[in-house]
Parts: C-alpha cells; structure tokens; sequence
C-alpha cells in the first residue's frame, strides 16, 4: 500500500502564490508517474501536471501552463507544485496522484486532496 499525504493548500487572493507538497509512503515502488489533479465544485477531476519518473517528462494542462511548476525530491519521496499567479477559476480540491506500474498491473493511489481557493 502506498499514502499520500498533501499539504499546503488554502486561501489566497488572485495574482498570489501557493505551493503544494506531497509526501508518499508505505510500498513505493515501480513508480510510473506521479501527478495533480484537482476537481472544481460541479466538475470532473483533471489533470493539473505530472511527471513521468522515467525520463523526467512533465506534463501541464494548458490552462497553467507557465504559471505552475511540478518538481519531485526523489529521495525524499515528495511531490511539489508551485502555483503562480493564481486565478479564481484555479479554486478546487488538488490531489496527488502516484500511478503504480509492474509487469501485472497499473495501480492509481490518490491523496486525501488539499482545498485551494482564490478570491477575485
């Protein structure tokens, strides 16, 4: 079993920072990936960003794009998210994802999810 604890979410006014953190524990191994995803009242999760642990590629949604940077300290097993210049329309629930890959299966763990508001 694998957990993901997130922290660093909260209130913040438009044009404002934040950084999330992510620390996994537990049966870390065969990482595939490791991503945000956040959820906004009314609407379906989506990815934010992730990191492909093989190669290092990240991937951003459009919409962040420039203002979001996802980085990860491998040794310590943390995932971070600096989110810049922030906007209304950023405001959700953020997750932390890490994607479990063998030779038998893929296997998604989730985090509780961290709250992120951004007031206009």
């Amino acid at each position: 079993q694998v957990q993901l604890v997130e922290s660093g979410g909260g209130l913040v006014q438009a044009g404002g920072s934040l950084r999330l953190s992510c620390a996994a524990s537990g049966s870390i191994f065969s990482i595939n990936a490791m991503g945000w995803y956040r959820q906004a009242p009314g609407k379906q999760r989506e990815l934010v960003a992730n990191i492909i642990i093989s190669g290092g590629t990240t991937n951003y949604a459009d919409s962040v794009k420039g203002r979001f940077t996802i980085s990860r300290d491998g040794a310590k097993n943390t995932l971070f998210l600096q989110m810049n210049s922030l906007k209304p329309e950023d405001t959700g629930v953020y997750y932390c994802n890490l994607r479990q890959r063998t030779y038998w299966s893929t296997r998604d763990y989730w985090g509780q999810g961290t709250q992120v508001t951004v007031s206009s």
